[in-house]
């Protein structure tokens, strides 16, 4: 028995050795192995030679217009066609062996390029069509192609960036970011595009971060309702400037004095005392902590889309220039366009902030729909009251204040206005125009943000852009 007893722990040493041995060996592999078998010219091929099995789905605006679509060039290759090339080549991006993926086409692969489970079934319990075409699903998109078309016009040969969303769902409208790139011709123009100095692969409307300048005071003015307690009844002395010390001062545009206003009259006039002021007494913790409740230096969850997180600072309490400075969205604030798009929905929409969603359905080839893409809250940013507050303001900023480009006749817009200062080099530079907002003021559906790069101030192309682009959208 004894005997038997040695050879069962022999026996078993062996197998704990060979185990270990395996288990090291697999180890080896995942780590150094597979990842060259993965990123391998021949591997790759195999992968493109599988998507090559499916023709890939189309892609839609929420009209049904073909944005994108795929067309068999012999039994083993497809081409990929985008039938407005630059203008929705941000949000869909591309597909190409040697590039890879971007935009919709990534965050979506595997759906555009799969055969849908049903669609599987359907196929093998009818046989005689098993040999037959096989079709990726489709992508029924939330884009408007007239508004988006419209954006694009609108910035001509200006850079900058525009975002039309749906305050109440979420849904984007329009993401027109300029300069852009010909996705149907990525091997003829690929050289000249990486070397391009303005980045035309940039998808600015989600990853430009740029200085808000004034539009970013409907956070600063949340903050104030929501922390000082006398904000909504204060008058306020605007002197045209506020002094911190012998070197730094802050002055109202073109030297403005406001003289002793309240609270909607200083985002009518856009006072820059006004808000420094505010911003020194709300301190940086409470006006930071504002801005991260819009999600500033978060991810901002979305659907078919990444987007940058905006930025706001850490200042130092005895740093009473920068307070000041950051409460009229300079100092060293950086934001995407679709974030401020996001401030303005969320005032639109009664303090409630969406997911921003670039999808509405995945359809078969048939056009039978096989999921929804529902709309999701990403909480409650500011009181209803607060909102409201705000959205009177925003109202009287577009009928007489700096915001009148944006007005249209018989729609009650609510707006803001930007100028926001910047250098290059260490020079200063000519300001970028802003203008964010919302329409019908009586119930939103349409959101707004608007930046031109170096457009000069806000109530000038911003605002006229901006214009433009809610009558269309309004207009029945």
């Amino acid at each position: 028995m004894k005997g038997i007893s040695n050879n069962i722990k022999k026996v078993t040493m062996v197998f704990l050795i060979c185990f270990i041995g395996l288990i090291s060996y697999i180890t080896y592999f995942q780590i150094n192995v597979a990842p060259k078998i993965v990123s391998s010219q021949y591997n790759q091929k195999r992968v493109w030679a599988k998507k090559n099995e499916v023709l890939r789905g189309s892609i839609f605006d929420r009209n049904m217009k073909v944005l994108a679509k795929s067309t068999r060039t012999n039994r083993d290759n497809q081409k990929r066609e985008y039938p407005e090339g630059q203008v929705f080549a941000h949000p869909l991006g591309y597909i190409d062996i040697s590039y890879g993926l971007s935009g919709l086409e990534r965050r979506y692969d595997k759906e555009l390029s799969s055969v849908s489970i049903k669609d599987t079934i359907s196929n093998l319990m009818n046989i005689n069509k098993s040999n037959k075409e096989k079709y990726g699903s489709s992508l029924k998109t939330t884009l408007d192609y007239n508004l988006q078309k419209l954006g694009w016009d609108l910035l001509g040969q200006r850079r900058g960036a525009i975002v039309a969303l749906d305050p109440k769902s979420g849904e984007i409208l329009a993401l027109v970011s300029k300069p852009s790139f010909n996705p149907n011709d990525l091997k003829g123009s690929w050289e000249e595009i990486v070397g391009d100095k303005n980045n035309p692969l940039l998808n600015r409307t989600t990853s430009g971060l740029y200085t808000p300048g004034s539009v970013f005071k409907v956070v600063t003015a949340v903050s104030a309702l929501e922390n000082i307690k006398d904000t909504k009844t204060r008058i306020f002395e605007d002197k045209g400037v506020l002094v911190f010390n012998s070197k730094e001062s802050l002055r109202n545009y073109n030297g403005a004095v406001l003289g002793n206003i309240d609270f909607k009259e200083a985002m009518v006039k856009s006072s820059n005392v006004v808000f420094g002021k505010m911003g020194m007494e709300l301190g940086n913790n409470k006006l930071k902590d504002t801005a991260e409740k819009f999600y500033f230096n978060n991810n901002i969850p979305s659907n078919g889309m990444v987007i940058e997180n905006s930025r706001f600072p850490s200042i130092k309490s005895y740093e009473v220039g920068n307070l000041a400075q950051s409460a009229i969205g300079q100092s060293s604030i950086l934001a995407t366009p679709i974030q401020m798009a996001l401030v303005a929905g969320t005032i639109g929409n009664d303090g409630v902030m969406m997911k921003p969603t670039l999808v509405k359905e995945i359809l078969n080839n048939t056009g039978e729909v096989l999921d929804k893409i529902k709309s999701d809250s990403l909480g409650r940013v500011t009181s209803k009251e607060n909102a409201a507050i705000i959205k009177e303001a925003m109202k009287a900023v577009v009928e007489r204040g700096t915001g009148q480009g944006a007005g249209v006749y018989g729609i009650s817009i609510c707006g803001k206005t930007g100028t926001a200062e910047h250098s290059i080099e260490g020079k200063a530079a000519t300001p970028h125009s802003w203008f964010i907002g919302f329409a019908p003021y009586e119930d939103p559906t349409i959101a707004l943000a608007v930046i031109v790069e170096e457009g000069g101030v806000g109530g000038g192309i911003a605002s006229s852009i901006a214009s433009a682009m809610f009558k269309k959208a309004l207009s029945k």
